[in-house]
């Protein structure tokens, strides 16, 4: 999850839908199993995401967007960065043969 650290990023994004599902005990799947979802924090802010995590029990953050895009255990890339930066990211991200997510369209 990049971009966790802006207002609508760590608010709408991160605590009312991937916690809410993490604390939920994740995704209900049609055969009854649940999906966990465990995010990963990316920003430019090493403190501030610390705090996050620390604040909701995230075990993974991190200012290195290239090092977690390289984690092959990330499937999902979820963008909610500032507008200008939004399109070098996903496009390394789907380079990266990840899922992606944005709050917005690039194009």
């Amino acid at each position: 999850m990049n971009g966790v650290t802006g207002r609508m990023g760590y608010r709408q994004h991160l605590l009312r839908s991937v916690l809410a599902i993490r604390d939920d005990g994740g995704v209900l799947l049609p055969d009854g199993s649940r999906l966990q979802v465990e995010p990963v924090l990316v920003g430019r802010r090493a403190e501030r995401l610390a705090e996050i995590a620390e604040l909701h029990g995230v075990a993974e953050f991190s200012t290195d967007l290239d090092a977690v895009l390289a984690d092959r255990t990330a499937a999902v890339y979820f963008d909610a960065q500032v507008t200008s930066e939004r399109t070098k990211a996903i496009l390394k991200a789907a380079a990266a043969g990840k899922h992606v997510y944005t709050e917005k369209p690039i194009a």
